[in-house]
């Protein structure tokens, strides 16, 4: 891209910087959350944008200096010490131009926040509930080692070990903008623990990231959700058996992409403290409807783009995990490697890197940048 090129689209940034600066310390913005957490954002975006801006003019003006002397000057010396100085500038514009192109590209709005995981056991049985299990360890690690909470909101175990189902919450920086890459369908080739003759056998577990969603971000009208209360099942001493802990809610939505009207019906047993629990299940109630309704959405970007990295359907197959080779491969971009143990203890980020770039530069062919 040309300079002068990159430079209009710059135009105006700091100046909205500035105005956004402002804005969030005027007390009508404050009052109005959902317009505040907007614009916070953007005053967020546009520091990282502006400071960057403000490093590529500098270079650009190192730039055009150097060669004024060099055209100008005489002096061998001042030549060559304009000459390093051109040479060091031009070697870090490349990188700092593919720096401005990627914060030029409209963040997804979804990124920063906070998911809801849900894993599932699929096809294959007890060995799929096993890998479930497997998965659940996997995302437990991964996220321990980012720094992030990971707390299990609901579970259902497998008879075998490992889950039919599991749903738990993450909380921490750029969540989903990190693990959003990570829905679909999960297959694993391996010898299941319950096969007698050493069969390699294929099973599935599918894998959901729900962008967790804020009270404003969903209309709910709390006085029809119909609360029950139970006590909840498993280890956990006699207040298991005594207390009433465990919260189930139903709540009758109307799906505006569809007009048909549905019942979602939410548990919780996380803690032993029902309000807790209950405000847990209402929050899972929010990001349900708030996925239903935005589904829509995703799935038109999802249609723009030829490798669909983060976005489309969620029954796609994305992973393979081969246990005899010690693979993992990533069908969307086609990525191999050989570290399955390292893999299921956590060490994930590599490939969660490769997704990004992939989808990055999707991004760029398609903003024209």
């Amino acid at each position: 891209m040309a300079e002068n090129t990159l430079l209009e689209r710059l135009d105006g940034i700091e100046s909205r910087f500035e105005e956004v600066g402002t804005l969030i310390t005027d007390p009508s913005v404050m009052a109005d959350m959902k317009r505040y957490v907007r614009l916070t954002k953007e005053y967020k975006d546009l520091e990282k944008l502006t400071a960057v801006t403000r490093r590529y003019r500098d270079l650009l003006g190192n730039i055009d200096e150097a060669r004024t002397v060099l055209a100008d000057e005489s002096d061998p010396e001042m030549r060559a010490m304009a000459k390093e100085e051109l040479d060091e500038a031009q070697s870090l514009l490349p990188a700092l131009e593919e720096e401005i192109k990627l914060l030029l590209i409209p963040a997804d709005p979804e990124d920063a926040k906070n998911v809801v995981l849900e894993i599932r056991g699929g096809t294959g049985g007890d060995e799929a509930a096993i890998f479930a299990g497997d998965l659940f360890k996997m995302y437990s690690k991964y996220c321990e080692s980012k720094g992030w909470q990971f707390a299990v909101t609901s579970a259902s175990e497998g008879a075998a070990g490992g889950f039919k189902e599991v749903v738990v919450s993450v909380t921490g920086d750029n969540v989903y903008g990190t693990l959003k890459y990570e829905s679909g369908v999960h297959r694993v080739q391996r010898v299941p623990a319950t096969e007698t003759q050493g069969r390699v056998h294929t099973s599935a577990a599918t894998v959901a990231v729900l962008p967790e969603a804020e009270p404003f971000d969903v209309e709910i009208n709390e006085g029809e959700i119909k609360w029950d209360t139970f006590r909840s099942g498993g280890a956990g001493g006699q207040n298991v058996n005594k207390v009433e802990s465990g919260v189930r809610l139903r709540y009758m939505w109307k799906n505006p992409n569809t007009g048909e009207t549905e019942e979602i019906l939410i548990e919780c047993t996380e803690t032993r403290d029902q309000p807790k629990n209950k405000e847990r299940a209402l929050s899972r109630l929010r990001t349900f409807i708030y996925d239903k309704e935005h589904r829509k959405y995703m799935d038109d970007i999802a249609s723009r783009r030829k490798t669909m990295v983060s976005t489309g359907d969620r029954s796609a197959k994305i992973r393979t995990y081969n246990y005899p080779q010690g693979r993992i491969t990533d069908h969307r971009i086609n990525y191999t490697i050989y570290n399955l143990q390292a893999f299921m203890d956590g060490d994930i980020q590599d490939v969660i890197d490769q997704l990004t770039i992939a989808e990055n530069a999707e991004k760029l062919k398609e903003a024209e940048l």
